[in-house]
């Protein structure tokens, strides 16, 4: 915490977790700024000339050891949250280190006052009737943390974000639950070198007015590879906003290093050749990869759970944005009492700087279980600063439901395969809606734009193709057949009414 020792007048200097020493204000200079991004990105600049210290060696070695049950056992006692006995509209409680979450993080609040430790004490658990409790070291630090607000009703304060492992956070918008995760970073992924999990290592969360509608918080990121600095906004809502800003330093050069970053499931949907009985039409936490290209076209990929580890890159230039997206909202579709998977949210990743060249890149994962994230998106930059200069990041996620904007035109629903009438060939049935193509009349001359491309210059055929309204919904269905071939296909359509463009281009792959 260098930057702050300059800016307080200070009293003592107390030891905390991972060795360190922590000054506390007692004092604040009525002229000093508050403490704030340029600071962590000081410290963050700092670590990274440093060799990578591991912080799980802080950690008792018994502790990792303990079951799941166990873990799920030691509960924070809500009445201890952080500005609760301030009835403030934010509280914070705090996550236990244990099981999975092995990396200690130190948890700070800032005031006007200056920034503040949150001790660690096992008087904020309830360790049930493990005796946990009575082996835990004073110094242990947090595994995260979740925010409440009342974002459903002003007499109860529901969870809207949680940070807990790695560089992972889930938010919720008003309606949802949790569903897929946002990540501060991601290193080498599904790369044969093996993928390297940054995480944070500490945070500062802002105390919030008594009238507060948002909530500031700071992180520093750390990993072999790289340090960062994170500014996170908070706004709650029917659709909560996330606002991020990163610095990040590298420590040395990586091969891929994925921005803006989403992780979320998808098991099978009404694309999926199912070989197994479950009673459960679809599951998934999100059903498609949404983008908005820099030249104004909106891109949408049906997700699968493929038979082989499937990446597919977009090349794109300072993107609008990109999103997975769980786009079908019908519980008949899932049939779910537990999961309720129709309310799972949808997260936008909107850059707020240039981004430049690069690719949004989309990673499906066979997974034979709905419990393992098996779809990671992310961006990946074509040229990255020389080493030495810090990388800036400057992005809003939004977690929503329902936004007609995203597309402005008319949106694929449904994607549907099975065998053709042609011998071997793939049929799909692709449904499109949108208010533009319900108001249009039946014998409107509404035309399919199908093209089909193989990969290495290979051929690859369209065979029967139709479109025609669908007097049940209102949208429009498009039916094409593409004989079966023993290289990869990728297939793009879209609708177009007189010269006009009226709906996103639907996109996939057909694997040999």
């Amino acid at each position: 915490m260098r930057a702050v020792l300059a800016r307080f007048s200070l009293g003592r200097c107390v030891p905390a977790m991972l060795g360190t020493m922590v000054c506390l204000a007692i004092a604040a200079d009525a002229s000093a700024e508050p403490f704030g991004l340029a600071d962590v990105a000081h410290r963050a600049e700092q670590l990274a000339r440093a060799p990578y210290d591991d912080p799980r060696k802080h950690v008792p070695e018994w502790l990792s050891k303990i079951t799941y049950d166990q873990w799920r056992d030691i509960r924070f006692r809500p009445e201890r949250a952080l500005w609760r006995a301030e009835r403030l509209p934010f509280t914070v409680q705090l996550f236990h280190l244990g099981l999975y979450y092995d990396h200690p993080v130190t948890v700070n609040t800032v005031d006007g006052t200056g920034v503040h430790p949150v001790a660690f004490s096992p008087a904020d658990f309830d360790y049930g009737g493990s005796g946990l409790g009575r082996r835990m070291p004073a110094n242990l630090g947090y595994a995260g943390f979740r925010i409440h607000y009342p974002i459903k009703t002003s007499e109860y304060q529901d969870e809207v974000i949680v940070f807990l492992g790695g560089s992972y956070f889930r938010a919720l918008g008003r309606r949802q639950g949790y569903g897929l995760s946002a990540r501060g970073l991601a290193i080498d992924t599904v790369l044969p070198s093996g993928e390297e999990f940054p995480h944070f290592r500490e945070f500062w969360l802002t105390r919030p007015a008594p009238d507060a509608t948002r909530i500031e918080l700071l992180a520093l990121l750390d990993s072999p590879s790289l340090t960062g600095a994170y500014r996170f906004v908070a706004v709650p809502g029917d659709a909560t906003v996330v606002e991020v800003e990163a610095r990040i330093f590298r420590r040395r050069d990586v091969t891929k290093l994925g921005l803006a970053p989403l992780t979320s499931m998808f098991f099978f949907g009404e694309n999926t050749t199912r070989t197994f009985d479950d009673f459960r039409p679809e599951i998934h936490d999100s059903d498609g990869l949404l983008l908005a290209t820099g030249s104004g076209e909106w891109i949408w990929r049906p997700l699968d759970n493929p038979k082989a580890l499937r990446t597919s890159t977009f090349q794109i230039s300072d993107p609008r944005g990109f999103g997975l997206v769980q786009r079908d909202r019908d519980f008949d579709h899932y049939q779910d009492l537990e999961t309720r998977a129709e309310l799972r949210p949808s997260v936008w990743v909107a850059p707020r700087n240039r981004w430049g060249a690069g690719r949004v890149e989309l990673i499906e994962i066979p997974t034979g279980k709905d419990t393992y994230d098996n779809v990671v998106a992310l961006w990946i930059a074509d040229r990255l600063p020389p080493l030495g200069t810090p990388l800036s990041l400057d992005y809003t996620t939004y977690w929503y439901d329902e936004d007609p904007a995203r597309p402005p035109g008319g949106r694929s629903v449904s994607t549907r395969r099975d065998t053709a009438t042609a011998k071997g060939a793939h049929r799909f049935v692709v449904d499109f809606e949108g208010q533009a193509l319900a108001a249009l009349p039946d014998n409107a001359d509404v035309q399919a734009v199908v093209t089909v491309s193989a990969t290495g210059g290979k051929p690859a055929l369209l065979l029967e193709q139709q479109v025609h309204k669908n007097p049940v919904t209102g949208g429009w269905r498009t039916v094409f057949q593409v004989p079966p071939t023993d290289h990869p296909i990728e297939l793009r359509a879209f609708l177009r009414h007189d010269g006009d463009t009226l709906t996103e281009t639907w996109t996939y792959v057909i694997e040999p």
